[in-house]
């Protein structure tokens, strides 16, 4: 009865349909643009200085190394081949305590990130990775909030477009239900409950204090039951200059979102006590979409929207001499990326 009650939960909730089925109507979309551009993979010229632009197979230390040092957290590439004795000791060579974050190099909507406690955390996954990944301290902020910005090549300032707040997966206790009951009461949660297994083991037999808060996923991914809001109203003229100010120190970025950690949203606006999670390229969704208030009508003009704008900033930065991507080198980013999803999956 439960399947059946989250299969119908799902159905009747467009955030969570298959990527590939939200996007559908999309294509025309995009073939319009590609049309007018002459070329398939015209957003490879968006944001000149990430690879294809940032929309698939991008490195996320080559953004943090082009990022201001003091926005980002402190991190650390780990390679394939590297020692993990070596690995242990440059986290403390450069500051690194627990609790850290460990995340896929080259990411795939928050699949093998993971929050690490101890020694033992890490070297089970550091044997696991058969990718390059990062090893990241954690940003014990209390608000993740998603900023997607906008700016043509030729203007100095840029735009909000979209702002998503986002809740953790947090439950409650109640002195007498387990974790798993907990989250079993929750859709949203209750479909994460594979991946939560697999993360915590024995541990969610574990009976939370009544009125004590477990946050068993601290990173805001809509995929890991994270819940997202439309914040977009907040773009205030002191958030947009905060946000501009930052984003023009971004060598040639003129498309993409922030991920950002924050105390109060007052710090925020004046751009104090902040931690970039992430920066993204051509590949950002404006997931402000995903707030469940919303109908998929709506999401689909806001990524509609957005491909418009990015075709605009990719047909002037080819005029500048930035080429787009071949038809050949485009196949192969997108046969790179199914190889590597296939990794992430299996991790």
């Amino acid at each position: 009865m439960k399947k059946l009650a989250l299969l119908l939960h799902k159905v009747t909730h467009w955030e969570y349909w298959p990527f590939g089925i939200v996007y559908i109507p999309m294509h025309f979309v995009w073939f319009y643009y590609s049309f007018r551009a002459r070329s398939f993979f015209f957003f490879n010229a968006s944001n000149p200085t990430i690879k294809n632009g940032g929309f698939l197979m991008e490195s996320k230390k080559e953004i943090y190394d082009i990022l201001p040092d003091q926005y980002y957290p402190k991190t650390i590439l780990v390679r394939l081949g590297d020692i993990f004795e070596t690995v242990a000791e440059e986290c403390v060579r450069v500051g690194l305590h627990y609790p850290l974050i460990a995340k896929p190099d080259i990411g795939m909507r928050g699949m093998a990130v993971q929050k690490l406690e101890t020694d033992t955390d890490l070297a089970m996954y550091f044997k696991k990775a058969d990718f390059n990944f990062l090893i990241q301290e954690f940003v014990d902020l209390p608000n993740e909030v998603g900023i997607f910005y906008v700016r043509e090549p030729d203007q100095s300032q840029g735009k909000i477009t979209g702002i998503v707040a986002k809740e953790y997966l947090i439950v409650t206790g109640d002195g007498k239900s387990s974790l798993r009951n907990l989250v079993e009461s929750n859709p949203r949660y209750h479909l994460q409950l594979g991946a939560l297994s697999r993360m915590y083991g024995e541990k969610l037999l574990d009976i939370p204090a009544r009125g004590e808060l477990v946050n068993l996923v601290p990173y805001g991914n809509h995929a890991r039951g994270s819940r997202f809001i439309n914040a977009t109203h907040l773009a205030t003229d002191r958030l947009t200059e905060t946000i501009n100010k930052l984003c023009t120190q971004v060598p040639h970025f003129y498309y993409g979102r922030l991920d950002i950690k924050y105390n109060t949203w007052e710090e925020l606006e004046n751009g104090q006590n902040i931690s970039i999670i992430e920066l993204n390229g051509a590949g950002s969704e404006p997931t402000h979409i995903y707030d469940p208030g919303q109908s998929i009508f709506v999401a689909w003009k806001e990524i509609s929207r957005h491909f418009g704008m990015l075709f605009r900033i990719s047909m002037q930065n080819y005029k500048k001499g930035f080429p787009f991507l071949t038809f050949q080198e485009g196949l192969e980013m997108f046969r790179q990326n199914s190889l590597h999803v296939r990794k992430l999956e299996n991790f």
